[in-house]
């Protein structure tokens, strides 16, 4: 699972910033995707909280090829064996269960298991995940958490999700074993369903901006 950690890590580093998406109307995933990708994030999170999420992705993968598509919210080898189906290029979860790891261990997806103290990213990290993400990053501690493990951990890299937005995102950014930051800032559900696509397209541009910087 190294080398799969690694290729994760590449893919994050890339673009610094995961856009979280939580889509309730199906209508809005292609348009959503497309101004993402278009203000330079095209690795997306496709959370599995509603009724149209798989659909949601699914349209994603095949009317917007230059998006990067993965699931989110994972909690049970089931949902992995969705992740495949789908072809998600990679899956995330907001734990890491012994279930749960032990599956996406002998899974054909990039899986990035979710923890939030040190025991829970030794285990992950025992179970071949060098790659991690910090959730909730803010409620768990934030930059001074993550700051705190590099050096008991120094071989674990993370992508923080939680509480983070403009406001604090270069911060965590910063730290060494950061490769990527996720959130949902992106996209405003009042900007979805206003159709607000140039508005989110912006915001990503900047979004990149700001981490590049």
């Amino acid at each position: 699972m190294a080398d799969a950690s690694e290729d994760l890590a590449g893919l994050l580093r890339r673009v610094r910033l995961l856009p979280v998406l939580t889509i309730t109307e199906l209508a809005h995933a292609v348009p959503l995707a497309r101004a993402l990708c278009e203000g330079g994030l095209p690795v997306l999170e496709v959370t599995l909280r509603t009724p149209v999420a798989e659909d949601a992705a699914r349209a994603i993968m095949a009317e917007v090829p230059e998006a990067i598509v993965g699931l989110g919210t994972l909690l049970a080898p089931a949902d992995l064996e969705r992740a495949v189906a789908l072809g998600a290029r990679f899956a995330v979860s907001p734990g890491a269960t012994p279930e749960l790891l032990a599956a996406a261990a002998s899974s054909r997806v990039l899986f990035l298991p979710g923890v939030a103290t040190p025991s829970e990213a030794m285990r992950a990290r025992d179970a071949g995940f060098a790659l991690q993400k910090f959730f909730p990053a803010e409620a768990a501690g934030g930059v001074a958490a993550l700051r705190s493990l590099a050096a008991p951990l120094p071989g674990l890299a993370f992508c923080p999700t939680g509480g983070i937005g403009p406001h604090n995102v270069r911060d965590y950014l910063a730290l060494p074993n950061v490769v990527a930051a996720g959130g949902s800032w992106l996209a405003h559900e009042g900007e979805l369903v206003a159709a607000a696509w140039a508005r989110i397209r912006d915001r990503a541009a900047e979004a990149r901006r700001l981490a590049s910087g």
